[in-house]
Parts: C-alpha cells; sequence; structure tokens
C-alpha cells in the first residue's frame, strides 16, 4: 500500500456506478475527501438513476453521469471527455467494468482501489484491502493512504427547504395531521429471500393502529410497484385499519420527495433496501427485517435494529430460497416490540 499522506490531488473521479443504495453509502467518502483536500474538486462518475439523492450535496463538485442507452461511439465520447477534465486520483469503489474502463481512461497518477483479481495490479497502482463491517465504513477505509479513518459518519441526503415543504403539503393532502405520528413502510423487494410476507407487515400495522389509533402509514414505492402496495392496502383494509390510516401519494413522487415524506416520519419499518439507507441519511429510526441479507447494511446505531433469527445460514446472501425461515420466524408480534421501542426512544433522542 503507497504512502500518499503528502499527496496533495486537485481533481479527484470517485466512481460508485450502482445502485441507488450504494450510491448514497458512498458520501461518507466525499464528506471526508473534502475534510482531507479542501481545495479538490470532487467528481462522481456513476448512473443517471442514482444522482438525484446526492444532489445538492455540498462536497460534490460534478456528476458524470452514465447514459447505457447511448451507442458505443456515444458513450465512448463521453469517456474521452470526463478523462480530458485531467484527474490526480481516481478512487474505484466498485470495479464494474465501466469503472475500471473510466479509470483506464483517465490516465491517473494515482489510481486507487482494492484487490480483485491478478489484473488489479495493472489496472491500479495503488491497491488497498478494506475493512469489513458497515458498508460506509468498507468504502472509506480504501482511503488509509491519504490518511483518512471512519469515525462514524453515515450517508447524507441534502434536501432544500422547499423539498420539505412540498413533502409536507403532500402528505397534509393525503390525510397526514397535526400531532399525528408518522410511520413509514417498505414492504417491497424484487428478491423473495429479502422480503417479509406481506401479510406479517399487515399484521405489525393492525397492531400499532390497535396500540395508537392516532399513527398514520406512509406505504413506499417504486416504479412498478403499485399493484404491491393495493395487495397491502387490502389487506390492511381487512385486518380493520381505517382507510385515512393508509397514505399511498398520487402520482407517484420522485425520489427525492419521496425522500422528503420520509424525512417526516418517526420510523421506517422495511425490508433491506434503499429505503433503510435513506432512513439513515434522514437520521430517522429504522427496523428492518433483512432476510438473506449480509451484516453490512445497518448503521451501528440503537436507533436503526434489524430483526435476524440466530439461524446457522444466515447471512447467506441468497436471491432464492425455497425456506426462508429468516423471514418466517419474524413474527408481527416481535416487530411490533421493537417498533414500539424505537418510537418511544426516538421521542427523547433528538434526530436532526
Amino acid at each position: 500500500m503507497k504512502d500518499l499522506s503528502s499527496f496533495s490531488p486537485r481533481r479527484i473521479l470517485v466512481c460508485q456506478q450502482r445502485q441507488i443504495g450504494d450510491v448514497l453509502l458512498s458520501t461518507p467518502v466525499f464528506e471526508l475527501l473534502k475534510r482531507r483536500f479542501p481545495e479538490a474538486e470532487l467528481h462522481l462518475f456513476t448512473e443517471k438513476k442514482c444522482e438525484p439523492l446526492l444532489r445538492h450535496n455540498p462536497f460534490i463538485h460534478a456528476f458524470h453521469l452514465i447514459d447505457k442507452k447511448g451507442g458505443f461511439f456515444r458513450q465512448l465520447n463521453f469517456y474521452h471527455k470526463v478523462a480530458a477534465l485531467g484527474f490526480d486520483l481516481v478512487i474505484d469503489l466498485q470495479q464494474l467494468p465501466r469503472c475500471r474502463m473510466m479509470t483506464r481512461m483517465t490516465h491517473a497518477p494515482v489510481r486507487l482501489s482494492f484487490p480483485s483479481s491478478l489484473l488489479s495490479r495493472w489496472r491500479y497502482n495503488c491497491l488497498v484491502r478494506p475493512e469489513e463491517g458497515y458498508a460506509s465504513r468498507t468504502k472509506v477505509s480504501l482511503l488509509a493512504p491519504l490518511g483518512i479513518r471512519w469515525q462514524g459518519e453515515g450517508p447524507r441526503i441534502y434536501l432544500l427547504e422547499e423539498e420539505r415543504r412540498k413533502a409536507r403539503e403532500l402528505l397534509k393532502s393525503c390525510g397526514l395531521q397535526d400531532g399525528q405520528r408518522l410511520i413509514a413502510i417498505d414492504s417491497t423487494h424484487r428478491r423473495a429471500s429479502k422480503r417479509w410476507p406481506v401479510e406479517r407487515f399487515a399484521a405489525l400495522m393492525s397492531l400499532l393502529a390497535g396500540h395508537d389509533p392516532s399513527l398514520r402509514f406512509l406505504l413506499l414505492r417504486g416504479p412498478g410497484e403499485d399493484a404491491d402496495i393495493a395487495a397491502l392496502r387490502g389487506l390492511c383494509l381487512g385486518a380493520g385499519l381505517a382507510p385515512e390510516a393508509l397514505l399511498v401519494p398520487e402520482p407517484l413522487p420522485d425520489i427525492r420527495l419521496s425522500a422528503a415524506c420520509l424525512a417526516e416520519a418517526s420510523l421506517l419499518v422495511g425490508n433491506c433496501s434503499s429505503p433503510r439507507h435513506m432512513a439513515a441519511a434522514l437520521n430517522v429510526p429504522s427496523l428492518v427485517i433483512p432476510g438473506a441479507s449480509g451484516t453490512a447494511w445497518r448503521y451501528p446505531s440503537p436507533l436503526h435494529r434489524e430483526l435476524r433469527p440466530a439461524l446457522p445460514c444466515q447471512p447467506c446472501s441468497k436471491t432464492d430460497c425455497q425456506d426462508p425461515q429468516c423471514l418466517l420466524r419474524v413474527t408481527a408480534e416481535e416487530a411490533f416490540t421493537h417498533a414500539l421501542e424505537l418510537l418511544n426512544t426516538a421521542k427523547s433522542v433528538p434526530t436532526s
């Protein structure tokens, strides 16, 4: 590992191509780089879909957004234009093919990443073995040659006051009234091995509403998930929840407005997907049923909990499982107990 403690780059490119949650988890990298090199320009190479949640981040000077729809020569021209900016330092956090290509084309004097194959030493001239643990910590650990250490920094979303105002207006139009606490529900996931049964979500919400009828539930969704939310809503109504307790904004809010709505919540309950990272970035307590997901996704704080049965096979990171006991052994009653504790704790702990 090179000693770069005296290195002073003026232009830095960070490559983190996807997914939305992973890119959000890279925000501490920019915060710490800017703290270490206050005069440097920090650039991010990522996909278009990942940019909105990092918009208005004060530590990022420019975004270079991958457009996969462009033809070969159009994309090649894009890579050449980015490389021509003249980066002193490239940090590849992911090593996907596009990240590798971008790194090589910059010809940056320092190309930093982690060892992944025999070709790593050809692609990069500074290799760092990453530390295990929380995902943001692992990403930051690659900056060790620069004299940077992780000190508990979490992801951050920077919302404008106008965005927060629009979120409050949207929630009010859905029926949320002053004095009512909001719980965000993230019940969807494309992987069945990481999706707590929708019936359990409905049962949990019924228990919470029975304990406190003033609670309101924001049913989070992404593109193409309307049918899933309709099914959850139907189960909730069948369990006796009042229609006004279920908030489903129409039309589908964009991801920044969804984040601003989440920022108004007292708690997020959900699966292991992007909203849990958004909650951490917005200082909203979270209760997650991770299923097959690994242990690197929970921000290390008492305000962020996972319900993970003590099974010898967990975590397995499988995308499919015929007997997902890691999900099925988590009952609505257990989740109810933890949700109440988090709601009570959040009352006495500042979250912003």
